[in-house]
């Protein structure tokens, strides 16, 4: 384990640790001017009648919110095989990185205290959800969007032959002048998070985000952001402190959460 922090008196890591802290109050305001910002983001009326499946059949997007004002929402998404006519069928396993964040949402007790629902919600047959979830002893809200255009009109699906791309809310064209121009090979489910507000019977979307927008939902970041080997991924400085573990989204080690007891 080479390249450690430096060992000092507990008075040197007091005056260190005074110098950080004015960086961490620096980001604390910066991420309290843009939570304001976030908050003052314009709405868009949802109008389309979606419907999902869950465990009492089928019902609506205002019925997610389980009678409360807000609904946050995991995009969460799942394995398909694809045959040669290029048909999707579902596996019975959700995604590993969307499970290594489904598997650190505890009890919602929290968030409904504070007005707010949790849900997830993939384009995958109901029945298959409902297998996994046992399997791995979830218990919050998840619902199907299967066979509905939810997914596609929320960009959780991506598919140019459906609806027109948007990936990380970049068109086609700005994908390519960015540097990541669309192929066949992006088409699928995208990771995301997306909030909802109920005002009476009307729904409104007031926020969604992807990508490294929801960082802080998988893994333990937090925490291990607060340690000194940090995630341990192969970009983090200081270079060179903690082997690479391959445990990032999508990465070679990471596995459904049960499996790691294995």
């Amino acid at each position: 384990m080479p390249n450690l922090p430096e060992v000092v008196s507990r008075e040197e890591w007091l005056a260190a640790r005074k110098e950080l802290l004015a960086k961490e109050k620096e980001l604390t305001r910066a991420r309290d001017r843009v939570n304001a910002e976030r908050r003052r983001l314009p709405m868009v009326r949802v109008d389309k009648p979606y419907t999902f499946e869950g465990p009492n059949g089928t019902v609506g997007l205002l019925d997610l919110f389980e009678g409360r004002p807000q609904l946050v929402m995991h995009h969460f998404m799942w394995v398909f095989d694809i045959d040669a006519d290029g048909v999707e069928h579902p596996r019975d396993t959700g995604c590993s990185s969307c499970s290594s964040a489904a598997d650190q949402i505890g009890n919602l007790r929290q968030l409904h205290v504070r007005n707010t629902t949790l849900v997830a919600v993939t384009r995958a047959p109901y029945e298959k959800l409902a297998a996994f979830r046992e399997r791995m002893g979830w218990t919050f809200p998840w619902y199907s969007s299967y066979g509905s255009d939810f997914n596609y009109d929320f960009h959780a699906t991506v598919d140019e032959r459906i609806a027109p791309v948007q990936v990380f809310h970049r068109t086609e064209a700005e994908l390519a002048e960015a540097g990541m121009p669309w192929s066949e090979s992006m088409r699928g489910d995208w990771p995301g998070i997306s909030a909802f507000l109920r005002v009476e019977d009307e729904v409104f979307h007031t926020y969604s985000t992807f990508g490294r927008g929801i960082d802080e939902f998988h893994n333990g970041y937090p925490y291990l952001d607060l340690t000194a080997l940090g995630r341990q991924e192969a970009w983090e400085e200081p270079k060179d402190r903690a082997v690479p573990l391959g445990l990032h989204l999508g990465g070679p080690a990471l596995r459904l959460p049960d499996e790691y007891d294995a």
